[in-house]
């Protein structure tokens, strides 16, 4: 009997899954493997909000393969090691595995491939997996990826990609060792958010389909109004790969303007995964060095990520972030401007403080999103400056979002909540609500000294 095993990693899903149907179809049985990686939390990369939205993952993906006459094989270690066990017990030849852009995960293909190959086994890695396109499927001549996204854009969207797969009606798992599915306490998530939403392809699928028939309609003019909370929020969906994002863009295709805006956003994940794929280093070095020297206060660093900078937009974001592991992208932008540029503070400091905390914590958006914002990554305008209470007024006009994350200010009426400062003498010393932090014109100088731009 020819056995496969299909590696589940950033894939956990069973619609339009080539690793999963490659391996099906290319056996007589497949192991579904789950490794529950020890060098990942080595690595830093396991947070508390993930690991609960994981343990959902699992246990849907679990239901799905028994429906089909299967189901989850997990094991717990050296995921090398592990994969190396299951097949030796099950005389797997060939091992199934989505292409990944990390550091880490290209690290673990390279001892994968060579533990089994000195077996006499295959390793078969598939692109364009957690991404519309594969990394480096589309690039300029003569370079390995695109650095600037409008042209990477245009060139994404002439490529036809590849065609949705179908789930396998069935499954055959042969006899093999494996342990229950994880709990989210048994994958050490204690401390995660408290308004996580349901993980898993189900829930992810049905959260898609309510948005392509109702909400992305109106994305275009919405999705930067934070009280409007008009986004897909299908981001954690897709950082787990509970959704395939070619699926996503399939769907979305041809619809609406406010789909091809959607749409548009989805070429902005693609296009940071081809960026780390290309320069892994950039997780955690300035893709563009500006030669910042920042600076370090730990008692601003910690007024920031707890919500009491005395800039109202930053503040309601960073709380929003801590209670549901989630905030709007226009928000994050705007408290990692503050951050890196008004407070001038090391980028990698916020981004490992949203690694920590977001459900959909991904390695290459997160840390390229942050280098965006501080100039230092793929902006052709590394120098703009986001005002926070510019950003406050334009994106949450009336104050509703503000209100909604920061209780202290449910009292002050319309747009004066971005500036509770000039609120009269009577009203600001009964608000409990810190003064801001540091003056938008002298933070706006210093920025640009350090710059070298004045």
């Amino acid at each position: 009997m020819r056995v496969a095993i299909a590696l589940f990693t950033s894939d956990l899903r069973l619609y339009d899954n080539p690793v999963l149907r490659a391996a099906v179809r290319a056996a007589d049985a497949t192991v579904p493997l789950f490794v529950v990686d020890s060098g990942v939390a080595d690595a830093g990369f396991a947070a508390p909000s993930r690991s609960a939205f994981l343990a959902d993952c699992l246990a849907d993906l679990d239901e799905g393969l028994r429906a089909r006459g299967g189901r989850l094989v997990v094991r717990r270690g050296d995921v090398v090691e592990e994969i190396c066990r299951v097949a030796a017990a099950t005389g797997a030849t060939d091992v199934h595995l989505a292409a990944g852009v990390s550091g880490y995960a290209h690290r673990r293909e390279e001892r994968l491939r060579a533990a089994l190959e000195a077996d006499g086994r295959r390793l078969l890695v598939y692109d364009g997996v957690v991404t519309v396109l594969a990394p480096g499927e589309v690039a300029p001549l003569g370079k390995n990826h695109f650095a600037v996204f409008t042209p990477y854009f245009r060139r994404w969207s002439a490529r036809a990609p590849r065609e949705v797969v179908a789930p396998p009606r069935r499954v055959t798992v042969p006899e093999v060792d494996g342990l229950p599915v994880p709990s989210a306490a048994d994958l050490g998530a204690g401390g995660a958010a408290p308004g996580l939403p349901r993980g898993g392809e189900r829930e992810g699928r049905r959260r898609l389909t309510a948005w392509l028939r109702g909400g992305v309609h109106r994305y275009a003019e919405l999705h930067d109004d934070l009280a409007a909370d008009a986004t897909s929020r299908l981001s954690a969906y897709l950082h787990f790969g509970c959704l395939s994002p070619l699926e996503v863009v399939t769907r979305a295709r041809g619809g609406s303007p406010g789909a091809e805006a959607f749409v548009r956003q989805l070429a902005w994940r693609d296009f940071h995964h081809q960026v780390l794929a290309a320069v892994p280093r950039a997780a955690a070095r300035d893709y563009r060095t500006r030669h910042d020297i920042w600076r370090r206060d730990p008692d601003e660093f910690d007024a920031w990520r707890s919500g009491h900078t005395g800039y109202p937009v930053v503040d309601a974001a960073m709380r929003q972030l801590a209670h549901e592991g989630w905030t709007h992208n226009r928000a994050r932008m705007i408290v990692a401007s503050f951050l890196s540029k008004t407070l001038y503070h090391d980028w990698r400091e916020g981004a490992r403080h949203f690694l920590r905390h977001l459900v959909d914590g991904d390695l290459a958006n997160n840390q390229l999103n942050w280098q965006w914002m501080a100039g230092t990554g793929t902006d052709t305008r590394p120098n703009r400056v986001l005002n926070p209470v510019v950003q406050g007024r334009r994106f949450d006009p009336d104050g509703a979002y503000v209100r909604r994350w920061v209780p202290e200010l449910a009292g002050v009426p319309g747009p004066a909540v971005h500036e509770p400062w000039k609120l009269p003498a009577a009203l600001r010393s009964g608000l409990r609500y810190p003064e801001p932090l540091v003056g938008l014109t002298e933070a706006l100088a210093r920025f640009r000294a350090a710059r070298g731009l004045d």
